[in-house]
């Protein structure tokens, strides 16, 4: 016979799955904004070094 009432660890279950959802969006942002933040100091030094170079020559 099936249990009556609300099904046992749904409310658990959905908690959980929020949480670790929020964390792998977390990860993914951090991860996303470190490659930003990377590119954008490659171009300056980049750029950096263009301007050095023609004010060398």
């Amino acid at each position: 016979m099936p249990k009556k009432g609300k099904a046992k660890n749904t409310v658990n279950k959905a908690k959980h799955t929020r949480l670790m959802k929020q964390k792998e969006n977390k990860l993914r942002l951090e991860k996303q904004r470190t490659k930003e933040r990377l590119k954008a100091i490659i171009k300056k030094v980049n750029e950096q070094k263009e301007n050095d170079s023609t004010t060398d020559n």
